[in-house]
């Protein structure tokens, strides 16, 4: 196990059908092709899989969305919303990448102080 951490290969992974409801916290990469309802909150990269859904907030450094993400994310450097990715919510984010098909429905606030700046809340 500390062989692939070295390498970099650690992440968590949420399988297709679970489901989590509450806070999660991870230290590295995260991947959710299940359901997350509620927080987290990861010093690494989130990954939504084509199956994937989150209903509540995501901040992350960077993130790659190809399923679904309903409310908030604030990513401190990269958001990627890929063709098959939909967002319905706030984003704050660095820099943001948008795949053509991809559907956004929401506020973007965009740059290096704003996404370093804590979400406003509803």
């Amino acid at each position: 196990m500390a062989d692939k951490q070295q390498s970099g290969m650690m992440f968590n992974a949420l399988t297709a059908g679970s489901k989590i409801v509450g806070n999660i916290t991870a230290d590295s990469d995260y991947r959710i092709d299940g359901l997350i309802e509620g927080e987290l909150n990861c010093s690494g990269k989130v990954v939504i899989g084509e199956a994937g859904k989150i209903k509540g907030t995501v901040i992350c450094a960077n993130a790659e969305i190809m399923g679904l993400l309903e409310g908030k994310i604030k990513c401190h450097q990269q958001l990627s919303l890929r063709a098959s990715g939909k967002i319905q919510g706030d984003v704050q984010t660095k820099t943001l990448i948008v795949e053509p098909g991809a559907q956004f429905n929401g506020t973007c606030s965009m740059g290096g102080s704003e996404a370093s700046k804590a979400m406003p809340s509803k």
